[in-house]
C-alpha cells in the first residue's frame, strides 16, 4: 500500500477539498510567511513598475520574483491566485500600485531583494489600513 499526503492525493486522484475562503489579510500573511521561510534567498525585482502604462504594468512578471513564491504555493493557488504577474498579485492580494511598487520594484532594491525584506514590505502592506496622501496620489497618477 502506498501512502500519500493530502496535497499529493488531490493531484493524483483529482480530489477537491472545500476550504473556507482566505481573507485578504490571511492571503497577505501567508505570502509573507512563505517569503520568511526562505529569508536569505535573493528574488528578482520588477523593473520600472512606476513608469509603465497600466496595461503593461498589469502583465509584467519575472521568474523568481516574490510573486512567483506566492504562485508556487498550492494553498494560495487553491484560494484563487492565477499567475505570477503584477496585475494578478494586485488583484488577488488587493494591493495598490504604491504598495506593490514599494515591495517589488527594482528602484528600491536593485536587481534582487532578499525574501526577508520582501516579506517585511508585503506584511507592511497588510497592516496599512489607512492610506496616506502619498499612496493616494501615487495610485491616482498610476492609473
Amino acid at each position: 500500500m502506498k501512502h500519500f499526503a493530502i496535497d499529493q492525493l488531490q493531484t493524483v486522484a483529482g480530489i477537491e477539498r472545500e476550504t473556507p475562503p482566505l481573507s485578504r489579510n490571511r492571503r497577505i500573511e501567508r505570502w509573507a510567511e512563505l517569503l520568511e521561510s526562505i529569508p536569505d534567498q535573493r528574488l528578482a525585482t520588477l523593473q520600472q513598475t512606476e513608469n509603465l502604462p497600466p496595461e503593461a504594468r498589469e502583465r509584467i512578471r519575472v521568474d523568481g520574483s516574490p510573486i512567483s513564491v506566492a504562485f508556487a504555493d498550492p494553498v494560495l493557488r487553491a484560494a484563487g491566485l492565477q499567475g505570477d504577474s503584477y496585475g494578478e498579485a494586485k488583484r488577488f492580494f488587493q494591493l495598490t500600485d504604491y504598495q506593490l511598487h514599494r515591495a517589488l520594484c527594482y528602484c528600491h532594491f536593485g536587481g534582487t531583494v532578499s525574501a526577508a525584506t520582501a516579506a517585511h514590505y508585503v506584511r507592511k502592506a497588510s497592516s496599512n489600513t489607512h492610506r496616506n496622501l502619498i499612496a493616494w496620489l501615487w495610485d491616482t497618477i498610476a492609473e
